[in-house]
Formats: structure tokens, sequence, C-alpha cells
């Protein structure tokens, strides 16, 4: 709550006191030549108890009451006196004190009835005041009593509301928890046995071809070396999935820590493949280390796909504000004739979006084609727009 909301209401009760008082002391100064110090006194009190009628209704009931008695015996002023108690008895009604409000109205009324009563000589004062005031007692008593049930209903439905959300929010987060698990079932069943079964097989071939003295082939080897490597980021995948808010989760995944035996493989694999690293290696994020890993992997993997003979050229920038990743070939694709995005480009796009980079996959004027992200090494108030492909 700001400064002004909870400093608001005591004004306006404040306000509210100041002109109660004001008012009555107008009233008996212009209707009872006989009021004194103490019949002001009684005003200026039962009026200023008003400014306590959201904090301490029944102070300011229990104060107004002996006050406006106090002046209505003493001077007579009418009905005007009764007005801070009505205010209160509304005040204490809202408040759940029905009972006290009650009390304080029926005192206050059956003074003034007693004061209304025959005189000794017969005559019958106007007993009209009385039984307005009767009305307006308890319409205050009703005014207060609907309004705390409003209230109470108002409060209810946020209740309600937050309830409301709050379990739509639980549902959701219990959907999405089930449709991960369901997920890591999937890969789980289609990919790990697959894997391990390439993984065995090149485990057997490259133990024969030892055991018969052949030279194995470099092919196999990296067959069998990324078998493993799959079979272990599935695996890290699978933890993610099933568990996306735990910590060693996460960092189970690759980074630029792996990128030496990535590039290993490559090579293994027939691909040339020439490493630059710029600038000073530290520990980076681990979004943007698996970020940058996954780049490089999948730039590797487009190059042995779809530029066969080509030689591949990683370089890796760290900046003071971002990391840069650039992977080149000297390969023949055509700038005038840029190649359709696949799912990998989609991926990288996706992965730079989400840290607030930029990403630059297209053909080289010299040939060949080239992708180069800037993840930034802190965040960012925006993402960056990133540049076409």
């Amino acid at each position: 709550m700001s400064f002004r909301d909870r400093w608001r209401p005591l004004a306006e009760d404040g306000l509210l006191a100041v002109a109660m008082a004001v008012l009555l002391s107008f009233i008996v100064s212009i209707g009872t030549r006989d009021a004194g110090v103490p019949d002001y006194a009684a005003v200026l009190a039962g009026s200023l108890a008003l400014a306590a009628w959201r904090r301490g209704p029944l102070v300011a009931l229990a104060v107004s009451t002996a006050c406006m008695l106090v002046l209505a015996v003493r001077v007579e002023p009418g009905p005007a006196a009764a007005y801070p108690v009505m205010v209160s008895v509304f005040a204490a009604a809202r408040a759940g004190h029905r009972v006290a409000a009650a009390l304080a109205s029926a005192v206050y009324l059956g003074t003034d009835l007693a004061l209304n009563l025959p005189d000794i000589d017969g005559s019958v004062r106007d007993l009209q005041d009385t039984t307005l005031l009767i009305g307006w007692f308890v319409a205050a008593g009703v005014a207060g009593t609907v309004t705390r049930h409003r209230q109470a209903y108002l409060e209810e439905a946020e209740r309600r509301a937050a309830e409301a959300e709050r379990t739509r929010e639980e549902a959701s987060r219990r959907r999405a928890s089930e449709e991960r698990l369901r997920i890591a079932r999937e890969l789980h069943d289609s990919l790990t046995h697959s894997i391990s079964v390439i993984k065995v097989q090149a485990g057997v071939a490259v133990h024969l071809a030892r055991k018969r003295g052949e030279e194995v082939p470099p092919a196999l080897l990296a067959i069998q070396e990324a078998s493993g490597d799959a079979t272990r980021e599935l695996r890290a995948t699978l933890e993610v999935l099933r568990d996306a808010g735990r910590p060693d989760a996460e960092a189970a995944a690759s980074g630029l820590d792996r990128l030496d035996d990535l590039v290993e493989r490559a090579r293994s694999a027939g691909l040339p493949v020439e490493v630059t690293i710029r600038g000073m290696r530290r520990p980076l994020p681990a979004e943007v280390d698996r970020a940058a890993y996954r780049i490089v992997q999948e730039s590797l993997t487009n190059v042995s796909r779809h530029a066969g003979g080509a030689a591949a050229a990683v370089r890796i920038d760290y900046a003071d504000r971002d990391l840069i990743v650039q992977v080149d070939d000297d390969g023949t694709a055509d700038p005038d004739a840029p190649p359709v995005p696949g799912t990998g480009l989609l991926g990288m796009r996706e992965r730079v979006a989400e840290l607030g980079g930029r990403l630059r996959a297209e053909p080289r004027p010299e040939g060949g084609f080239t992708v180069r992200a800037e993840l930034p090494l802190e965040a960012l108030p925006a993402v960056r727009e990133q540049e076409p492909a």
C-alpha cells in the first residue's frame, strides 16, 4: 500500500470530525442561548471522536453517545445532537458490533423520549423529532449491516478469484509436468534403445577388428564415440524433462568445455575443422554455454551433410559483453539461391532469441556458408531483433 493510500482514510475521517464539530457548534450557538463551555466541550469531544470510526468504532460509539447525551440533557439542541451518534452506530454495525450499536441507540433514543414526555402542566412536547430519530437510527444500523455484508461478499469473491487463479496455475503446471514426462518416456522408448544398439554394435566391430589385428576404421571409432556421447546427452535431456527445476539436471548438458571432443569427432568423420579462440576464456552463464555448444554442433553437422568435401572454421570470441560464435565453411552455397532454413537453423534462432542475442545464417559472398551468433553475457532489457537469414 502506498503512502497516499495509507493516509487518505485518516485525512477523510479527520475532515468528517472537524466538519461535524463546526456544524454542531453553529447549531448550538444559534439554537440555544444558555449553552456554556461544558456544552461546547461536549460538542467538540463527541464530534472529534468520529475520527476513530474506522479504526476504533466502539471507542467512537461510546464517546459520541456519552457526549451527545450530556448535550441533549443540558441544552436540548434537537435532532442535530444525534448526528455523531448515528455515524458511530453505522460504524459499529459495519464492524459487526450490532449489540453495542443497538444498545447505544436504545440509550440515546430512550433519553430523548424521556425529554419529550408530557410536562407537569399537561402540555405535550413535540414527539415528531423523536419519531424521526428512530427512523434515522434504524437506517444507520441497517446501512452498516448491509455495508458489512457487501464487504464480506467482495472479500469472498476476491478470495475465490485468487483461489481459482492459483488452481488454474497449479493445473497448468501439472499438465506441463505430465506432458514433459510423456515426452521423456517417448524419447526414452524410441531413441535410447536404438542408440544403445548402435553403440554396442560399433563396440563389437571395434573389438573384433582389434582382435583380428586389423586397423580400426576412423569412421567406426567416430560412430562409437558419437553414440556414447549421444547417449549421455539424451540421458541429460530426459533428466531435464523429468525435473525441469533441478539445477543438476541443467548442469549435465554440454557446453564449450566439450568443444574439443566435438571437433575431434568431426575430424574423425572426415571434416577438416580449424578452431580459433579469441579473448580470455572464462566461465559463462549456463544458458549461453549450452547455446554456443549447440550452435557449433549443429553448424558442423550441416557442413558434413550439405557441404561434402568442404572445410569448416570455428571462431569463438570472448568479448566484454557478448560471446561471438561463428562457423564458416568453403562449400558451394550460392548467395543468389539461399537454402531453405531447416529444423536445425530454426532451433538455433530460437536459442539465440531466448537469450536476447542476434543470429546471422546465410551464404557468404565468396562462397560457402556462415553462421554467426552474438550471445549477450548479461541480461538485456529487451530482446534484440534478429537479422534475416
